[in-house]
């Protein structure tokens, strides 16, 4: 009997700085995987200091949904499930375990709850409807409807639009909302790589410093000249906010690496907040955390006892 004829998925996740991609990948050797990424930056092409890809920790093992799209794109929740599955399918179809990797906390849930998102089309007599409305008053008219996908993903107008738009088309249409429906994985593994504050803040600071001294400074400045707006990438936050804000003039070098460090540190924050609420809402799919000071023989062991 083989992992694949217990388990559809196994997920390796945590917080950022935790080492989750190294522990992915010495797993997909032990068990003849391929990894999905569940990281919503690392889809764009070039932009790879300041989300972390370190390609090369994958050492020959098979990656999806890196580099996939343009910087300057504003990737979503329906396309990334679009792409998982079609990932996820190529893998079985292959014969390997799909792995899934990444601290998006969005992305990682809702594969978790199996949530299928449908196509919707555009509603031009609705956008225009909507296009003098303030964020607020867009808010304001979504948390007014039934909505089927998880809205912290709606951060700006064009977004509140989208959203209002996906719901009404819902109401519109019965059989799509049904469509919609989550259907929760009931036979996957979901692995937290845990590590304590101390170390995660410790780590977080030096690998500021590596990427920097790496020239993520000069990556971002190559996607502002290739005519990505500045705009664009300050959406993106942490890092390319950050390093956009000080090449604009707007904060200095020191003001920039300090603001920075904070952010990411109450970013990590905040997605461990998400992976305790994610334990609440995916209740077929607890997460068992492993310290991350585990030996790799360690760790992958620890996971292998827990496949059923």
């Amino acid at each position: 009997m083989t992992v694949t004829d217990t388990l559809s998925l196994i997920v390796i996740t945590g917080p950022t700085a935790s080492g989750k991609t190294r522990r992915a990948v010495e797993l997909a050797r032990a068990v003849d995987g391929e990894i999905i990424s569940a990281d919503s930056r690392q889809v764009y092409r070039g932009m790879d200091l300041g989300t972390g890809k370190d390609l090369e920790e994958y050492d020959g093992i098979p990656v999806h949904l890196i580099d996939i799209c343009p910087a300057g794109y504003k990737y979503n929740l329906y396309e990334y499930l679009r792409d998982y599955r079609k990932a996820y399918d190529g893998i079985v179809a292959r014969g390997k375990m799909p792995i899934l990797c990444g601290g998006t906390g969005l992305y990682v849930e809702s594969v978790l709850k199996g949530l299928s998102l449908p196509e919707v089309p555009e509603n031009t007599q609705l956008r225009r409807s909507l296009e003098s409305k303030s964020l607020a008053e867009l808010t304001e008219i979504l948390a007014s409807m039934k909505s089927l996908h998880n809205v912290t993903d709606v951060d700006t107008v064009k977004r509140a639009v989208r959203a209002i738009e996906i719901q009404t088309y819902y109401t519109e249409h019965p059989d799509m909302s049904e469509q919609a429906e989550p259907h929760p994985l009931t036979d996957a593994l979901t692995i937290g790589v845990e590590v304590d504050r101390e170390t995660r803040r410790q780590r977080i600071t030096e690998r500021l410093y590596s990427r920097l001294n790496a020239g993520m400074l000069n990556e971002v400045r190559h996607l502002l000249d290739t005519g990505i707006p500045a705009d664009d990438l300050i959406y993106y936050g942490l890092e390319y906010k950050y390093l956009t804000l000080h090449l604009i003039g707007q904060i200095s070098y020191d003001e920039m690496f300090t603001q920075l460090e904070i952010a990411i540190h109450q970013f990590a924050k905040r997605q461990m907040t998400w992976f305790r609420g994610m334990e609440r809402r995916v209740p077929t799919s607890p997460i068992h955390w492993l310290p991350s000071t585990l030996s790799s023989a360690d760790f992958t062991s620890a996971v292998l006892s827990l496949i059923p």
